[in-house]
């Protein structure tokens, strides 16, 4: 069958045009300036990332990482973005519970899960993460992504083999942990992770909880720390979120923003097993940290001191009671509380 020429005439302009309109939506590069709290310890990580966006957009869309301390500190990321300063922020809602209220419950409150695929649960498929969104969003904010941490244990300069030995000590605390611990005249303060190295070795703290073993590692925390102990109070120990300027996602297309969504996704997992496989590994290895846990009785003296915490986060506001809810219901579920 012979086409006619108007015919062949028309079908060349369009294909033509497709591809025209093709190329120019990924006509303009996008620049994104993203901010980690971690170091250099994810640099290998942070680098794949890097390279799968650029490679599966094309090059239309290009990373640039910063990594915690170098542009601005963890604890101002929601404002860096809201402001445009960075594009996007990998950090934790408890850096920031005074501009987000629902952060503290967010990044874990003691007791509020125990293992990895509750937590996922708890945010995917419970509604905590709507909640979260919501939140954000009133702060000039878009949440695009959620990563679940690992052990999250204390490292002191001294050993510890009771709460009582911590009352002599003053160790570095996020706030919703610092409530618990300060219920056993525990002293605590508040450090980014960049800071933990000199605290230490100055002595302006004694302890931190902050991570697992390879994150003191990572950090060269064994040099002036190496006692590590379980308090068996929360696992994941924090949760990681990842904000993005609205302005900024606006201006990408839809092929942009899913190619963005499932490669931070990516990387926030790739994080996670990285932590879960160095904390097995240093346990294994037993050379740098000196590893024990905190008696049980103790831990569960933790436990019930920190149930009058979910109750002061459900007084601040709707939302944070919905949320509050939501972790009852689930531990009710998990047979951990009685209705």
């Amino acid at each position: 069958m012979k086409l006619s020429t108007f015919f062949k005439t028309t079908l060349a302009t369009s294909v033509v045009t497709t591809l025209v309109v093709s190329q120019l939506a990924y006509a303009d590069t996008i620049r994104l300036r993203m901010h980690t709290f971690y170091g250099t310890e994810i640099d290998e990580i942070s680098a794949s990332l890097r390279d799968r966006v650029s490679e599966a957009s094309d090059g239309s869309v290009r990373i640039q990482f910063f990594r915690g301390g170098e542009l601005v500190n963890s604890d101002q990321f929601v404002d860096a973005v809201a402001r445009g300063t960075i594009d996007i922020a990998h950090g934790v809602g408890s850096y920031w519970p005074g501009r987000v209220g629902i952060g503290t419950i967010e990044a874990g409150l003691p007791g509020a899960w125990v293992n990895v695929d509750e937590a996922r649960d708890i945010f995917t498929n419970q509604g905590l993460d709507t909640l979260i969104a919501d939140a954000y969003a009133e702060q000039g904010t878009k949440l695009i992504g959620r990563g679940y941490g690992s052990d999250y244990g204390l490292l002191t300069s001294k050993p510890v083999t009771s709460l009582e030995d911590l009352q002599s000590m003053r160790i570095r605390a996020t706030s919703s942990i610092a409530t618990v611990l300060e219920k056993f005249d525990i002293p605590t303060v508040f450090l980014p992770g960049e800071e933990l190295y000199v605290g230490l070795s100055t002595g302006v703290i004694d302890g931190a909880i902050y991570g697992g073993p390879v994150e003191y590692e990572q950090l060269k925390l064994n040099e002036v720390a190496k006692y590590y102990t379980d308090i068996q109070l929360l696992n994941p120990g924090w949760i990681e979120t990842v904000l993005i300027n609205p302005d900024t996602w606006g201006k990408m297309s839809n092929e942009q923003q899913e190619i963005l969504t499932s490669e931070i996704t990516q990387y926030l997992e790739d994080i996670h097993n990285w932590l879960e496989e160095g904390n097995q590994r240093l346990i294994d290895e037993g050379e740098l940290f000196e590893f024990t846990t905190l008696p049980k009785a103790d831990a569960n003296r933790l436990a019930e001191a920190s149930l009058p915490i979910w109750e002061a986060e459900a007084e601040k506001s709707e939302r944070n009671a919905q949320a509050i809810e939501i972790l009852i219901n689930n531990a009710i579920e998990q047979g951990r509380l009685s209705e």
